[in-house]
């Protein structure tokens, strides 16, 4: 069995206070909107981190998150979501790849640059096409979290 690496691409990260402010930022593109109300303004970014593990077909692996905080304080990831279709290089399509949304997280994010490991949230399907051997794959999320 061919080993297969699953890195994870960002495209979106919403950031979510409950009266306060959001602020999005889209770091596999390059660009950025932001929305503003009354209240603290909070940043929070993500890129993709190292994985634990390999993504093999007919088999989930970790996605891991490298979330930068500049905040002076905590923030806490709650959720990450898929947010549109997973992609894919090397003509690898179908990639045969989904993301398991996390929900009811309680993961506190530092000031500073973490990494957050999601266990088992990327599974690929053993029906993947060849062509998907050794490509990286673009898994398009949005990530909520509260101060």
């Amino acid at each position: 069995m061919r080993r297969r690496k699953v890195l994870l691409a960002v495209t979106a990260v919403v950031v979510s206070l409950g009266s306060g402010t959001a602020f999005a930022y889209f770091t596999s593109s390059g660009s950025s909107s932001a929305s503003a109300s009354t209240g603290t303004m909070l940043t929070v970014t993500a890129s993709a981190g190292t994985p634990n593990s390999a993504l093999l077909p007919g088999a989930t692996a970790d996605v891991s998150l490298k979330i930068t905080n500049p905040n002076s304080f905590t923030v806490t990831l709650t959720s990450v979501t898929g947010d549109g279709p997973i992609t894919a290089g090397n003509g690898c399509s179908p990639t045969g790849v989904t993301f398991a949304n996390q929900t009811g997280l309680s993961i506190p994010v530092p000031a500073g640059t973490s990494q957050v490991d999601l266990a088992g949230a990327a599974a690929m399907s053993s029906s993947s096409a060849s062509a998907c051997q050794g490509t990286t794959f673009s898994i398009p999320i949005t990530m909520v979290v509260r101060k």
